[in-house]
């Protein structure tokens, strides 16, 4: 790829425009007195050799998504190499380039490589995915988990546990057609003359609470080992992964995060509103929809493969954004930290409780409430 370092256009006013600014009684910008010089981002411009894609992304963001996909690693690492039997670093990284023992390689590659790759995708998939609907509803509290879409793919998938006596491939599969179908009922409730973000999280909401009471009567109902196995998934689990969910989100992944980061671009022009963003040339509706629909794949990838873990896609667009300082959510830092988050919230489920490994899920929800009630209070502090 070739890099191109393009500097922010200069906003400073010009010394003319102090007699516009004396008539036009409109709000205008302050600027910063002289000898303080505004730090101004770089930006680069990663293209590919033809030309044929190219990516702006601003030179924190850049290192700040480093930082994270690092970080991820590492816990990765760790986690590969900690357990009931626990496994120097070094010989963890010898056994991942084909170079370790039988015995190494067997507890690694069989036994704990799946779980850690699922914990990186499925974050990094829970990160892109809140990211974009974060984007499109201008909403902090925009994701798939209070947006319903989450609850709905546990719905299929307790469908085809409790009353199709089904497993593995197919919980994963009813999964997915459980959040897509609530989507697609989200999306027409929501619907008049168009759609706003306001109505879409009212309605997600709405049917959230309907799909909570529905799995609740199918706990209810199910046998007594049926119900403890759907409890379990719909608390969220990275336990007893194998290389089928591994496949699963990874396939999600490569199909869905292009796309993501192609219409991506367009995020910041919508939050500007419809008739700007067709102004700058940005098909409105079919950019929203295509979004939308890799949102919605996106999430329905992860929780298939590990059920629906909270509020990971909540907070991991918000945090990224607080470290990048962006205007908005970027795909690529939000999957970052969502892989991250995810990794790590799986360590402390491992080495939280001795001797007892539990979901994931419930690491994530408690670091959740905790975001999310100092999300409320700022948010209420700043009167919105």
């Amino acid at each position: 790829m070739n890099t191109i370092t393009e500097p922010e256009p200069d906003t400073t006013p010009s010394a003319g425009a102090k007699d516009d600014r004396a008539t036009d009684r409109r709000p205008v910008t302050t600027v910063a007195p002289a000898g303080r010089s505004r730090r101004r981002a770089r930006q680069f411009v990663l293209r590919t050799p033809g030309g044929a894609l190219s990516l702006r992304v601003r030179a924190r963001a850049l290192l700040v998504g480093i930082v994270l996909v690092l970080a991820a690693a590492a816990i990765a690492v760790v986690n590969l190499s900690s357990g009931d039997f626990p496994i120097p670093v070094g010989d963890v990284l010898r056994s991942l380039i084909g170079q370790g023992d039988p015995g190494t390689d067997f507890i690694v590659h069989e036994l704990r490589l799946p779980r850690a790759l699922v914990a990186l995708l499925v974050g990094a998939a829970l990160g892109a995915s809140g990211a974009v609907f974060q984007g499109l509803t201008r909403n902090p509290l925009g994701s798939p988990d209070f947006v319903g879409m989450t609850v709905g793919a546990a719905t299929g998938a307790l469908v085809v546990i409790l009353l199709l006596d089904g497993s593995g491939l197919q919980v994963a599969l009813g999964a997915i057609v459980g959040c897509v179908l609530t989507s697609i009922a989200i999306y027409l409730l929501a619907f008049q003359r168009g759609t706003q973000a306001f109505r879409l999280i009212l309605m997600g909401v709405g049917v959230s609470a309907l799909l909570e009471a529905l799995n609740s009567y199918l706990i209810v109902k199910g046998r007594l080992d049926e119900a403890l196995a759907a409890q379990v998934w719909l608390i969220g689990s990275l336990g007893s992964r194998g290389w089928t969910e591994v496949t699963i989100v990874a396939i999600t992944l490569a199909a869905l995060l292009p796309v993501v980061l192609h219409y991506g671009r367009h995020l910041n022009m919508l939050a500007l509103g419809d008739d700007t963003a067709t102004l700058h040339g940005v098909r409105v509706e079919r950019s929203r929809a295509v979004l939308a629909l890799a949102g919605v794949g996106l999430a329905a990838g992860a929780t298939a493969a590990a059920g629906p873990i909270a509020f990971v896609a909540l907070a991991a667009p918000q945090l990224a954004a607080r470290l990048t300082r962006s205007p908005g959510p970027g795909i690529l830092p939000a999957a970052a930290m969502g892989a991250a988050l995810l990794a790590g919230s799986d360590w402390a489920a491992q080495r939280v409780l001795p001797d007892n490994d539990i979901p994931a899920g419930v690491v994530t929800a408690a670091i959740g409430g905790l975001y999310l009630t100092w999300l409320l209070a700022r948010e209420w502090r700043r009167g919105r």
